[in-house]
Protein backbone atom coordinates (compact mmCIF):
# COMPACT_ATOMS: atom_id res chain seq x y z
CA UNK A 1 0.00 0.00 0.00
CA UNK A 2 3.34 1.88 0.43
CA UNK A 3 3.22 3.14 -3.21
CA UNK A 4 -0.45 4.05 -3.33
CA UNK A 5 -0.20 6.61 -0.37
CA UNK A 6 3.03 8.07 -2.42
CA UNK A 7 1.05 8.32 -6.08
CA UNK A 8 -1.93 9.86 -3.70
CA UNK A 9 0.07 12.65 -2.35
CA UNK A 10 1.98 13.12 -5.99
CA UNK A 11 -1.29 13.48 -7.32
CA UNK A 12 -2.21 16.18 -4.10
CA UNK A 13 1.18 18.08 -5.26
CA UNK A 14 0.10 17.79 -8.92
CA UNK A 15 -3.49 19.15 -8.41
CA UNK A 16 -2.22 21.98 -6.14
CA UNK A 17 0.56 23.08 -8.33
CA UNK A 18 -1.63 23.05 -10.98
CA UNK A 19 -4.37 25.33 -9.14
CA UNK A 20 -1.90 27.80 -8.02
CA UNK A 21 -0.51 28.47 -11.19
CA UNK A 22 -3.90 28.92 -12.69
CA UNK A 23 -5.02 31.56 -10.15
CA UNK A 24 -1.87 32.99 -10.33
CA UNK A 25 -2.13 33.26 -14.59
CA UNK A 26 -5.99 34.26 -13.99
CA UNK A 27 -5.00 36.93 -10.90
CA UNK A 28 -2.20 38.53 -13.56
CA UNK A 29 -4.40 38.36 -16.73
CA UNK A 30 -7.27 39.60 -14.86
CA UNK A 31 -5.00 42.76 -13.56
CA UNK A 32 -3.51 42.84 -17.12
CA UNK A 33 -6.82 43.09 -18.79
CA UNK A 34 -8.26 45.75 -16.17
CA UNK A 35 -5.06 48.04 -16.74
CA UNK A 36 -5.61 47.37 -20.75
CA UNK A 37 -8.97 48.65 -20.55
CA UNK A 38 -8.23 51.76 -18.47
CA UNK A 39 -5.54 52.89 -21.27
CA UNK A 40 -7.92 52.26 -24.11
CA UNK A 41 -10.75 54.39 -21.92
CA UNK A 42 -8.23 57.20 -22.21
CA UNK A 43 -7.21 56.79 -25.35
CA UNK A 44 -11.08 57.35 -26.57
CA UNK A 45 -11.46 60.52 -24.28
CA UNK A 46 -8.44 61.58 -25.86
CA UNK A 47 -9.64 60.71 -29.68
CA UNK A 48 -13.58 62.29 -28.29
CA UNK A 49 -11.89 65.38 -27.89
CA UNK A 50 -10.36 65.89 -30.89
CA UNK A 51 -13.65 64.46 -32.91
CA UNK A 52 -14.81 67.61 -30.77
CA UNK A 53 -12.21 69.96 -32.02
CA UNK A 54 -12.70 68.79 -35.29
CA UNK A 55 -16.15 69.65 -35.57
CA UNK A 56 -16.25 72.84 -33.87
CA UNK A 57 -13.20 74.00 -35.71
CA UNK A 58 -13.02 77.30 -37.76
CA UNK A 59 -11.07 78.08 -40.80
CA UNK A 60 -8.24 79.37 -38.04
CA UNK A 61 -7.77 76.38 -36.45
CA UNK A 62 -4.97 74.17 -36.77
CA UNK A 63 -5.74 70.73 -37.41
CA UNK A 64 -2.88 69.08 -38.36
CA UNK A 65 -2.81 67.70 -33.83
CA UNK A 66 -6.59 66.67 -34.12
CA UNK A 67 -6.12 64.59 -37.71
CA UNK A 68 -2.82 63.23 -35.94
CA UNK A 69 -4.85 61.87 -32.91
CA UNK A 70 -7.96 60.65 -35.12
CA UNK A 71 -5.93 58.84 -37.36
CA UNK A 72 -3.88 57.36 -34.66
CA UNK A 73 -6.69 54.74 -33.48
CA UNK A 74 -5.86 52.06 -35.42
CA UNK A 75 -7.25 49.24 -32.96
CA UNK A 76 -10.09 49.92 -31.33
CA UNK A 77 -13.57 49.81 -32.84
CA UNK A 78 -15.67 53.13 -32.75
CA UNK A 79 -18.62 54.76 -34.49
CA UNK A 80 -19.52 58.36 -33.97
CA UNK A 81 -23.13 59.05 -33.50
CA UNK A 82 -24.84 62.50 -33.19
CA UNK A 83 -27.65 63.22 -30.87
CA UNK A 84 -30.28 61.59 -33.09
CA UNK A 85 -28.69 58.59 -33.61
CA UNK A 86 -27.56 59.01 -36.52
CA UNK A 87 -24.49 57.55 -37.46
CA UNK A 88 -21.59 60.10 -38.66
CA UNK A 89 -18.38 58.34 -38.80
CA UNK A 90 -16.90 55.24 -38.14
CA UNK A 91 -13.11 53.18 -38.08
CA UNK A 92 -12.00 50.21 -37.86
CA UNK A 93 -15.04 48.24 -38.44
CA UNK A 94 -15.08 45.81 -41.12
CA UNK A 95 -18.31 45.00 -42.71
CA UNK A 96 -18.92 42.94 -46.04
CA UNK A 97 -19.78 43.90 -48.94
CA UNK A 98 -23.20 42.07 -49.30
CA UNK A 99 -24.45 43.51 -45.96
CA UNK A 100 -26.16 46.44 -45.00
CA UNK A 101 -23.77 49.26 -43.58
CA UNK A 102 -26.15 50.77 -41.47
CA UNK A 103 -27.75 47.59 -40.09
CA UNK A 104 -24.52 46.63 -38.79
CA UNK A 105 -23.13 49.94 -37.61
CA UNK A 106 -26.60 50.28 -35.82
CA UNK A 107 -26.38 46.58 -33.82
CA UNK A 108 -22.92 47.17 -32.85
CA UNK A 109 -23.75 50.66 -31.26
CA UNK A 110 -26.67 49.19 -29.19
CA UNK A 111 -24.05 46.90 -28.14
CA UNK A 112 -21.42 49.17 -27.04
CA UNK A 113 -24.10 51.43 -25.69
CA UNK A 114 -25.34 48.29 -22.96
CA UNK A 115 -21.45 47.57 -22.76
CA UNK A 116 -21.36 51.46 -21.09
CA UNK A 117 -18.54 52.00 -23.58
CA UNK A 118 -19.54 55.90 -24.72
CA UNK A 119 -18.39 59.24 -24.56
CA UNK A 120 -20.59 62.07 -25.20
CA UNK A 121 -18.95 65.46 -26.25
CA UNK A 122 -21.42 68.26 -25.63
CA UNK A 123 -20.58 70.75 -28.78
CA UNK A 124 -20.26 74.11 -26.62
CA UNK A 125 -23.57 75.57 -28.35
CA UNK A 126 -26.59 76.62 -26.27
CA UNK A 127 -28.72 73.88 -27.39
CA UNK A 128 -29.02 71.11 -24.91
CA UNK A 129 -29.55 68.45 -28.00
CA UNK A 130 -26.13 69.76 -29.61
CA UNK A 131 -23.49 66.61 -28.76
CA UNK A 132 -22.30 63.47 -30.65
CA UNK A 133 -21.62 60.33 -29.23
CA UNK A 134 -18.65 58.57 -29.26
CA UNK A 135 -18.98 54.44 -29.29
CA UNK A 136 -16.39 52.10 -29.35
CA UNK A 137 -15.36 48.37 -28.05
CA UNK A 138 -12.91 46.56 -26.92
CA UNK A 139 -9.53 46.07 -29.47
CA UNK A 140 -8.73 43.00 -30.65
CA UNK A 141 -5.63 42.77 -28.23
CA UNK A 142 -7.62 43.15 -25.32
CA UNK A 143 -10.51 41.30 -26.68
CA UNK A 144 -7.73 38.20 -27.24
CA UNK A 145 -5.94 38.98 -23.61
CA UNK A 146 -9.47 38.64 -22.07
CA UNK A 147 -9.98 34.63 -23.46
CA UNK A 148 -6.11 34.30 -22.66
CA UNK A 149 -6.25 33.08 -19.18
CA UNK A 150 -8.93 30.90 -19.77
CA UNK A 151 -6.71 29.15 -22.43
CA UNK A 152 -3.68 29.23 -19.86
CA UNK A 153 -6.69 27.36 -17.73
CA UNK A 154 -7.44 24.45 -19.98
CA UNK A 155 -3.39 23.87 -21.09
CA UNK A 156 -3.01 23.62 -17.50
CA UNK A 157 -5.61 21.32 -16.86
CA UNK A 158 -4.18 18.93 -20.32
CA UNK A 159 -0.63 19.28 -18.62
CA UNK A 160 -1.70 18.17 -15.44
CA UNK A 161 -4.08 15.12 -16.91
CA UNK A 162 -0.75 14.22 -18.91
CA UNK A 163 1.74 14.15 -15.92
CA UNK A 164 -1.10 12.06 -14.56
CA UNK A 165 -1.59 9.70 -17.02
CA UNK A 166 2.29 8.96 -17.51
CA UNK A 167 2.72 8.84 -13.76
CA UNK A 168 0.07 6.16 -13.66
CA UNK A 169 1.26 4.21 -16.66
CA UNK A 170 4.68 4.04 -15.10
CA UNK A 171 3.67 3.41 -12.12
CA UNK A 172 1.70 0.37 -13.75
CA UNK A 173 4.66 -0.85 -15.44
CA UNK A 174 6.77 -0.75 -12.26
CA UNK A 175 3.93 -2.80 -10.54
CA UNK A 176 3.79 -5.54 -13.92
CA UNK A 177 7.63 -5.95 -13.77
CA UNK A 178 7.44 -6.44 -10.19
CA UNK A 179 4.44 -9.26 -10.39
CA UNK A 180 5.99 -10.71 -13.18
CA UNK A 181 9.77 -11.26 -11.95
CA UNK A 182 8.25 -12.25 -8.59
CA UNK A 183 5.93 -14.88 -10.17
CA UNK A 184 8.35 -16.50 -12.55
CA UNK A 185 11.08 -16.29 -9.86
CA UNK A 186 8.86 -18.39 -7.08
CA UNK A 187 7.87 -20.81 -10.43
CA UNK A 188 11.51 -21.25 -10.68
CA UNK A 189 12.44 -21.69 -6.86
CA UNK A 190 9.27 -24.20 -6.85
CA UNK A 191 10.93 -26.23 -9.93
CA UNK A 192 13.32 -27.95 -7.83
CA UNK A 193 11.58 -29.17 -4.76
CA UNK A 194 8.72 -30.72 -6.96
CA UNK A 195 11.15 -32.53 -9.15
CA UNK A 196 12.12 -34.12 -5.87
CA UNK A 197 9.09 -34.57 -4.81
CA UNK A 198 7.76 -36.07 -7.95
CA UNK A 199 10.61 -38.70 -7.75
CA UNK A 200 10.20 -39.68 -4.10
CA UNK A 201 6.83 -40.52 -5.11
CA UNK A 202 7.95 -42.71 -7.51
CA UNK A 203 10.62 -44.31 -5.12
CA UNK A 204 7.58 -44.70 -2.44
CA UNK A 205 5.42 -46.25 -5.19
CA UNK A 206 7.99 -49.15 -5.87
CA UNK A 207 8.84 -49.63 -2.13
CA UNK A 208 5.26 -49.52 -0.67
CA UNK A 209 2.81 -50.51 -3.90
CA UNK A 210 -0.42 -50.83 -1.61
CA UNK A 211 -0.30 -47.35 0.38
CA UNK A 212 -3.68 -45.73 0.23
CA UNK A 213 -1.54 -42.30 1.19
CA UNK A 214 0.27 -42.73 -2.20
CA UNK A 215 -2.41 -41.30 -4.92
CA UNK A 216 -3.52 -38.55 -2.62
CA UNK A 217 0.39 -37.60 -2.23
CA UNK A 218 1.07 -37.78 -5.94
CA UNK A 219 -2.57 -35.56 -6.86
CA UNK A 220 -0.68 -32.92 -4.71
CA UNK A 221 2.45 -32.87 -6.19
CA UNK A 222 0.66 -32.51 -9.56
CA UNK A 223 -0.77 -29.97 -7.93
CA UNK A 224 2.06 -28.13 -7.08
CA UNK A 225 3.50 -28.43 -10.57
CA UNK A 226 0.25 -27.13 -11.88
CA UNK A 227 0.73 -23.88 -9.70
CA UNK A 228 4.39 -23.53 -10.42
CA UNK A 229 3.10 -23.93 -13.65
CA UNK A 230 0.59 -20.77 -13.71
CA UNK A 231 3.22 -18.61 -11.93
CA UNK A 232 5.62 -19.40 -15.09
CA UNK A 233 2.50 -18.39 -17.05
CA UNK A 234 2.40 -14.66 -16.18
CA UNK A 235 4.30 -12.36 -18.16
CA UNK A 236 4.25 -14.33 -21.26
CA UNK A 237 0.69 -14.76 -23.59
CA UNK A 238 -0.50 -18.08 -23.00
CA UNK A 239 -2.90 -18.97 -26.45
CA UNK A 240 -6.41 -19.98 -24.98
CA UNK A 241 -7.80 -22.71 -26.40
CA UNK A 242 -11.31 -23.77 -26.71
CA UNK A 243 -12.45 -25.83 -23.21
CA UNK A 244 -15.59 -27.29 -21.33
CA UNK A 245 -15.77 -24.41 -18.67
CA UNK A 246 -18.84 -26.71 -16.83
CA UNK A 247 -15.96 -29.28 -16.57
CA UNK A 248 -13.45 -26.82 -15.16
CA UNK A 249 -15.40 -25.64 -12.88
CA UNK A 250 -16.65 -28.93 -11.06
CA UNK A 251 -12.78 -29.78 -11.01
CA UNK A 252 -11.55 -26.82 -9.14
CA UNK A 253 -14.87 -26.98 -6.64
CA UNK A 254 -14.11 -31.30 -6.05
CA UNK A 255 -10.28 -29.57 -5.04
CA UNK A 256 -11.51 -26.98 -2.81
CA UNK A 257 -14.29 -28.98 -1.29
CA UNK A 258 -11.62 -31.65 -0.07
CA UNK A 259 -9.58 -28.98 1.28
CA UNK A 260 -12.27 -27.07 3.32
CA UNK A 261 -14.18 -26.98 5.89
CA UNK A 262 -17.33 -29.29 6.42
CA UNK A 263 -19.22 -26.13 7.06
CA UNK A 264 -18.57 -24.77 3.75
CA UNK A 265 -21.58 -25.78 1.19
CA UNK A 266 -20.96 -25.12 -2.30
CA UNK A 267 -24.23 -25.02 -4.36
CA UNK A 268 -23.23 -25.09 -8.20
CA UNK A 269 -26.38 -24.65 -10.91
CA UNK A 270 -24.67 -24.96 -14.24
CA UNK A 271 -26.15 -24.93 -17.64
CA UNK A 272 -26.39 -27.60 -20.05
CA UNK A 273 -22.67 -29.29 -20.62
CA UNK A 274 -20.62 -28.59 -22.45
CA UNK A 275 -20.50 -24.61 -22.46
CA UNK A 276 -17.14 -24.41 -24.43
CA UNK A 277 -15.12 -21.31 -24.27
CA UNK A 278 -11.53 -19.79 -25.72
CA UNK A 279 -9.69 -20.02 -22.38
CA UNK A 280 -6.22 -21.29 -20.94
CA UNK A 281 -7.74 -23.93 -18.32
CA UNK A 282 -4.11 -23.69 -15.68
CA UNK A 283 -4.79 -19.52 -15.13
CA UNK A 284 -8.76 -19.96 -15.33
CA UNK A 285 -8.17 -22.78 -12.63
CA UNK A 286 -6.16 -20.73 -10.74
CA UNK A 287 -8.66 -17.07 -11.18
CA UNK A 288 -11.82 -19.77 -9.60
CA UNK A 289 -9.70 -21.22 -6.60
CA UNK A 290 -9.06 -17.14 -5.72
CA UNK A 291 -12.15 -16.60 -5.70
CA UNK A 292 -13.56 -19.69 -3.85
CA UNK A 293 -10.98 -19.10 -1.50
CA UNK A 294 -11.23 -15.58 -0.99
CA UNK A 295 -15.19 -16.33 -0.49
CA UNK A 296 -14.42 -18.88 2.96
CA UNK A 297 -12.13 -16.11 4.04
CA UNK A 298 -14.39 -13.88 3.83
CA UNK A 299 -17.33 -16.32 5.34
CA UNK A 300 -14.50 -17.28 8.17
CA UNK A 301 -14.50 -21.09 7.42
CA UNK A 302 -18.29 -21.20 7.87
CA UNK A 303 -21.35 -20.31 5.12
CA UNK A 304 -22.21 -21.39 1.90
CA UNK A 305 -20.59 -20.40 -2.10
CA UNK A 306 -23.29 -20.26 -5.00
CA UNK A 307 -21.94 -20.69 -8.54
CA UNK A 308 -24.46 -19.84 -11.14
CA UNK A 309 -23.28 -20.05 -14.80
CA UNK A 310 -25.65 -18.47 -17.27
CA UNK A 311 -24.57 -18.24 -20.76
CA UNK A 312 -25.70 -15.72 -23.69
CA UNK A 313 -24.86 -15.84 -27.84
CA UNK A 314 -21.49 -14.62 -27.31
CA UNK A 315 -20.42 -14.98 -23.90
CA UNK A 316 -20.60 -17.52 -20.79
CA UNK A 317 -21.18 -15.46 -17.23
CA UNK A 318 -20.14 -17.32 -13.77
CA UNK A 319 -21.27 -15.57 -10.72
CA UNK A 320 -19.99 -16.62 -7.87
CA UNK A 321 -21.79 -15.63 -4.45
CA UNK A 322 -20.66 -15.67 -0.41
CA UNK A 323 -22.61 -15.32 2.41
CA UNK A 324 -19.33 -13.08 3.85
CA UNK A 325 -18.94 -10.38 5.58
CA UNK A 326 -19.25 -7.99 2.24
CA UNK A 327 -17.56 -5.24 0.71
CA UNK A 328 -18.43 -1.75 0.96
CA UNK A 329 -19.69 -0.37 -2.00
CA UNK A 330 -17.04 2.30 -2.21
CA UNK A 331 -14.23 -0.42 -2.34
CA UNK A 332 -15.72 -2.38 -5.00
CA UNK A 333 -12.54 -1.14 -7.77
CA UNK A 334 -10.53 -1.34 -4.99
CA UNK A 335 -10.10 -4.81 -3.70
CA UNK A 336 -8.77 -5.40 -7.36
CA UNK A 337 -5.89 -3.22 -6.54
CA UNK A 338 -2.48 -4.80 -5.93
CA UNK A 339 -1.24 -4.50 -2.19
CA UNK A 340 -4.94 -4.42 -0.98
CA UNK A 341 -6.48 -6.84 1.94
CA UNK A 342 -8.16 -7.60 4.57
CA UNK A 343 -6.58 -10.49 6.01
CA UNK A 344 -3.66 -10.35 8.95
CA UNK A 345 -1.56 -12.73 6.78
CA UNK A 346 -1.66 -12.13 2.79
CA UNK A 347 0.17 -9.51 0.63
CA UNK A 348 -3.48 -8.64 -1.66
CA UNK A 349 -2.34 -9.92 -4.84
CA UNK A 350 -4.59 -12.89 -5.10
CA UNK A 351 -7.64 -10.81 -6.90
CA UNK A 352 -5.24 -8.10 -8.64
CA UNK A 353 -3.64 -11.30 -10.85
CA UNK A 354 -6.79 -12.54 -11.12
CA UNK A 355 -8.19 -9.37 -12.68
CA UNK A 356 -4.86 -9.29 -15.09
CA UNK A 357 -5.88 -12.74 -16.08
CA UNK A 358 -8.95 -12.14 -16.83
CA UNK A 359 -8.67 -8.69 -19.17
CA UNK A 360 -5.41 -9.44 -20.35
CA UNK A 361 -5.43 -12.81 -21.20
CA UNK A 362 -8.73 -14.19 -21.77
CA UNK A 363 -10.48 -9.86 -22.84
CA UNK A 364 -13.07 -10.29 -20.75
CA UNK A 365 -14.17 -9.40 -17.09
CA UNK A 366 -13.94 -10.14 -13.83
CA UNK A 367 -15.83 -7.62 -11.08
CA UNK A 368 -18.28 -7.28 -8.00
CA UNK A 369 -21.74 -7.54 -9.18
CA UNK A 370 -23.34 -6.46 -6.08
CA UNK A 371 -22.46 -6.96 -2.26
CA UNK A 372 -23.69 -6.06 1.27
CA UNK A 373 -22.69 -5.51 4.73
CA UNK A 374 -23.19 -8.74 6.41
CA UNK A 375 -25.22 -10.63 3.98
CA UNK A 376 -22.57 -11.24 1.40
CA UNK A 377 -21.27 -10.65 -2.00
CA UNK A 378 -21.13 -11.33 -5.69
CA UNK A 379 -18.17 -11.55 -8.28
CA UNK A 380 -18.98 -12.07 -11.77
CA UNK A 381 -16.33 -13.13 -14.62
CA UNK A 382 -17.55 -12.59 -18.33
CA UNK A 383 -15.71 -15.09 -21.19
CA UNK A 384 -16.22 -14.96 -24.81
CA UNK A 385 -17.86 -18.31 -25.83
Amino acid sequence: MQWINRFRRIKIVLITCAAIIAGVSLFVSDRLVTDLKQEELRKMQVWAEAMRSLNSADENTDLNLVLTVLDGNNTIPVIVTDSKGAINNYRNISIDADEDTLAVLHGLVSGMRESGNIIRIEMGSYAPDDYIEVCYSDSLILTQLAYYPYVQLMVAIVFFLVCLIAILSSKRAEQDRVWVGLSKETAHQLGTPISSLMAWTEVLRDKYPGDELLPEMEKDVTRLRTIAERFSKIGSAPEPQSDDLIELLERVVTYIKRRSSNKIQFVCHFTKRPLYVRMNSPLMEWVIENLCKNAIDAMNGEGTITINVTQSDEKAIIDFSDTGKGIPKSRFAAVFEPGYTTKKRGWGLGLSLAKRIMEQYHKGRIFVKNSELGKGTTFRIELKK
